[in-house]
């Protein structure tokens, strides 16, 4: 069955609405039980506490999404079960993130979990052959996609530091994918892709500057599975494989620089990856001078440059497709010595 562009975004746009609507209501429980973020650190901006649960509403509006549109247009067993192969790992690992959120977890733990659930990931892809892209070797495709959903999640977990930041990334990211998934008539990812997107915009009305509510790794956990699982199931179909594998990789560029940046300049200075600090691109943007609002479209404009290149990837691969790969690549790097020339510390 086939579906016009308008139709998903209908689904887009109805999703926006009722991840908007449920956010208020999430954000007043979340003051009810004292789940708040309190500025007690000196790496939190916040003047004010701001309560945590935004990620639930986030994870509540693409799940019901998805299921109400499987019933709704095209529900079988198939459909419902490849869905869930996304949906349920995401929910899991949501699970956990908002014990973090209520209850605090050291990261080994969490580490642990989301290997874990790599792990369960790769075989189910594995089994059902829906990966986007495959290499001949099993154990190959394993260890990729656990370190790909493990470097996902992980990415975006350390990307949510700022207003706005992570959620407006997250929309533009599954914007672009959602345009590849469509032109390849991959109608499950182009569905969920358009969700996550409307999700996490109609997020984005509480959580941009000043935020009134985060989404907690409740949310970045739960929107780093559903992009590392989008992205390994996306088949762009370009050939060579190095021009398909490169937009994934492009897609994600800037939540992959943001963690490359904070992971080198804490290793570089004897601490631990995994301890928080002031050390992210919008903290380093803002020691250039930009204020938070500018710091949030700098990171939505990135994001936005590099859904260009691997969206023109895709258009023009045997045109443009090495050269595109060459000026993307030279431009991250260029930005990774940017960015790492800008102290670490305030």
């Amino acid at each position: 069955m086939t579906y016009s562009i308008a139709q998903f975004f209908l689904l887009g746009f109805i999703t926006f609405a009722f991840v908007g609507l449920i956010t208020a209501p999430m954000r007043n429980l979340a003051i009810r039980v004292g789940a708040v973020d309190a500025p007690t650190l000196a790496r939190k901006a916040q003047k004010e506490p701001v309560p945590y649960l935004g990620g639930v509403a986030i994870a509540v509006g693409i799940v019901a999404a998805s299921y109400a549109s499987l019933l709704a247009v095209d529900f079988s067993w198939e459909t419902l079960k490849l869905a869930s192969f996304v949906l349920i790992p995401a929910i899991a690992i949501s699970a956990m993130g908002l014990w973090d959120d209520l209850k605090g977890l050291e990261p080994w733990p969490r580490l642990v979990a989301q290997t874990f659930t790599g792990i369960i990931v790769a075989v189910i892809l594995t089994v059902t052959d829906t990966m986007g892209f495959a290499f001949s070797s099993h154990i190959l495709n394993y260890a990729i996609t656990v370190l790909w959903i493990v470097g996902v999640c992980n990415s975006i977990n350390f990307f949510d530091n700022h207003d706005g930041g992570a959620a407006g990334t997250v929309a533009v990211i599954t914007f672009f994918l959602f345009f590849i998934a469509y032109d390849r008539q991959q109608i499950l990812v182009s569905a969920l892709a358009i969700v996550t997107a409307g999700a996490t915009a109609g997020f984005l009305i509480w959580n941009r500057h000043p935020a009134k509510i985060y989404m907690g790794d409740a949310g970045s956990l739960f929107l780093g599975i559903i992009i590392s699982v989008l992205t390994i199931r996306l088949s762009p179909g370009v050939v060579p494989s190095y021009k398909s594998l490169a937009i994934p990789l492009f897609l994600m560029a800037t939540p992959i620089l943001d963690t490359t940046v904070a992971v080198t300049s804490r290793i570089a200075r004897g601490i631990s990856p995994f301890q928080g600090g002031r050390d992210h691109l919008s903290h380093r943007l803002m020691r250039k001078g930009l204020n938070r609002r500018v710091t949030a479209f700098t990171l939505w404009g990135l994001a936005s440059i590099y859904g260009v290149i691997a969206l023109s990837i895709y258009i023009w691969p045997d045109t443009f497709g090495l050269e595109l790969i060459l000026i993307g690549a030279a431009l991250w790097l260029a930005q990774l010595i940017f960015f790492l020339r800008i102290p670490s510390e305030g």
